[in-house]
């Protein structure tokens, strides 16, 4: 099979990642562009893996004022070097972080940020729910952690879908730019005002 170096150029372009894994991944996707970015993202999450423990003593900060100046949004995001801090890809997933958590209003940057008995007073809902069901408890079980699933995919920055691709989750987003700035990148806080909104 002939590789189609246009997708292989557009994939580059689209990535940051080098021309040759650009090529492995077309062709292994048999020059279909969107199978080829996610077999490049699957790798990629396995390199930002390996990046996920070091730690990010660098970073910035960013801002967003939502058009009617009704929302307003701080947000830090760490990085291991101040190279990569002034980096204008780092800055444009700022940009998005900032601009998602206006948009989506997350409570939490992560499942691991949400307090234990605030999950398990949502277990509780849902199993409460599902008590007239006449399903066994095993099924049950399930069904709560399928729930528990979409919440965390609701209040949960990383695990929000972005708001410009409905394809890509936040942690998505992140883990491609580790994959193409060689750097562990996380959020380390956020916090969104709203016009008559109490604290």
């Amino acid at each position: 099979m002939s590789v189609d170096m246009s997708l292989v150029k557009k994939l580059r372009e689209e990535t940051g990642i080098g021309i040759l894994e650009c090529k492995k991944a077309i062709m292994e996707a048999n020059n279909e562009f969107d199978k080829a970015v996610e077999i490049l993202r699957k790798k990629g999450f396995e390199k930002a893996k390996s990046k996920a423990s070091r730690e990010t003593k660098q970073g910035s900060t960013g801002s967003y004022i939502h058009t009617n100046g009704k929302i307003g949004v701080l947000l830090e995001l760490g990085c291991e070097t101040d190279f990569v801090a002034k980096n204008e890809d780092f800055l444009a997933l700022m940009k998005d972080l900032t601009m998602q958590v206006a948009a989506m209003d997350p409570q939490y940057i992560s499942q691991e940020h949400i307090p234990g008995e605030i999950i398990e007073k949502e277990k509780d809902i849902y199993r409460e729910q599902m008590k007239s069901s006449g399903k066994p408890d095993n099924i049950i079980e399930k069904i709560v952690e399928g729930k528990l699933k979409k919440y965390y995919s609701e209040v949960c920055l990383v695990n929000q879908v972005f708001f410009k691709e409905d394809k890509t989750t936040i942690e998505d987003l992140i883990t491609e730019k580790i994959h193409k700035l060689g750097e562990n990148i996380i959020v380390k806080r956020f916090v969104r005002y709203q016009v008559g909104e109490e604290f």
